[in-house]
C-alpha cells in the first residue's frame, strides 16, 4: 500500500434502517481514488450502543483498519457491528484513576 493515502469524511445520509457514512479515499494516482461507505444500524443509536457524534470517528477507525490490511483490497461498503461498537466504547470511556478517591468535605 502506498504511503500517500488521504482519507476525507464526506458526510452521512440517514436511511430507513441505517446511517451511511461516506469517505473519499485518495491514493497517489487518480485510479487509486474511490468512495467508501460505512453503515451503522439505526437500532445501534436508539439502543445507545453508539452516539451520533461518535459515528464518523467509529467509521474512520474501521476504515483505517481496512486500509492497514494490505492483503485485502478495499471494498466499497462496510457495516459496523456490535462488537466494533463495544470495542470503540470501551476504548473511549473515561478511565478512573485507581489512586484517586473522592474525599468527603471536612467539617470545621
Amino acid at each position: 500500500m502506498s504511503a500517500a493515502i488521504h482519507v476525507a469524511y464526506i458526510g452521512f445520509e440517514a436511511k430507513a434502517n441505517v446511517r451511511e457514512y461516506t469517505f473519499a479515499v485518495r491514493g497517489a494516482t487518480a485510479d487509486q481514488s474511490r468512495e467508501v461507505k460505512l453503515t451503522i444500524s439505526n437500532q445501534a443509536f436508539l439502543s445507545q450502543r453508539a452516539r451520533y457524534q461518535d459515528a464518523p470517528d467509529i467509521c474512520s477507525h474501521r476504515l483505517q483498519r481496512e486500509l492497514a490490511n494490505a492483503d485485502d483490497p478495499l471494498k466499497p461498503h462496510y457495516s459496523i457491528g456490535d462488537a466494533e461498537l463495544d470495542e470503540y466504547r470501551i476504548a473511549h470511556s473515561p478511565k478512573s484513576s485507581p489512586g484517586r478517591k473522592h474525599k468527603p468535605a471536612q467539617e470545621p
